[in-house]
């Protein structure tokens, strides 16, 4: 029966293989900005090497609007803006301007496969000053609207010390359309007099779909522990001698 069961385990991983996120740069760690700092940029596509772009993502927005990569040792005010993954994180609101902006990148899919997406919204709580007490996201997949994300956690800071910023993850799904490429935006719903709205740890993977080889392994497996465990109740209920 041990056999068995072992069997049935292994066939079960063969489920859920490690898969490496579709999103590129999705923790904003390229290009990297001074310690304490942050680095604005205006919307455009991804230029290697140079300091207008964002590796790997398009910044999208009016002209005159932009949004920052901040690192996470920046203080100002009331609070420490530590990142959630990695030492770097992006700034929905930008510095100069607080509109609707965002970043978009564009990734290989496949037609009616569905993916998981996994990202996380960062808040601080400053009630009296410039950075709000919310953070809003908006998703858009394919440049459509399907949904907006709030973070209005806050962490009453420790005596004598700043505020830290507190993230929340968030977790949704979709279905690739025709095509070879889905778009996947993220963007910012906070008001104007916010200055705040993080973005930061972006994955996004395929969700795995087994063989058809594997489901008969399976299957076998199930039914081998199934005889299995109606012959060991046999054994024991045989009369002795």
């Amino acid at each position: 029966m041990r056999i068995s069961l072992l069997l049935c385990i292994c066939m079960l991983a063969c489920f859920v293989p490690a898969n490496a996120s579709l999103i590129l740069n999705g923790s904003f760690e390229s290009p990297v900005v001074g310690g304490g700092t942050f680095t604005s940029y205006p919307p455009g596509l991804p230029a290697p090497g140079n300091a207008s772009g964002i590796t790997d993502w398009s910044v999208v927005g009016a002209a005159g609007t932009e949004v920052s990569i901040v690192n996470g040792t920046y203080t100002k005010e009331c609070c420490i803006f530590a990142a959630e993954d990695g030492v770097q994180w992006l700034d929905l609101t930008g510095f100069q301007t607080n509109q609707f902006e965002g970043v978009a990148q564009t990734v290989p899919t496949t037609n009616g496969t569905t993916y998981d997406l996994s990202f996380w919204v960062g808040n601080v709580s400053d009630p009296t000053g410039v950075f709000g007490t919310t953070s809003t996201v908006q998703l858009q997949i394919n440049s459509i609207a399907v949904g907006s994300f709030t973070n209005s956690s806050s962490t009453p800071p420790a005596p004598g010390l700043p505020q830290p910023m507190n993230w929340m993850q968030f977790m949704t799904t979709f279905t690739a359309g025709a095509g070879t490429s889905t778009t996947v935006g993220f963007f910012n719903l906070d008001p104007p007099t916010d200055n705040n709205n993080g973005l930061d740890n972006i994955v996004l993977t395929a969700e795995p779909i087994p063989e058809p080889g594997t489901l008969t392994l399976l299957g076998l497996g199930i039914i081998g522990l199934g005889l299995t465990r109606r012959l060991a109740k046999r054994s024991f209920h045989l009369p002795t001698r």
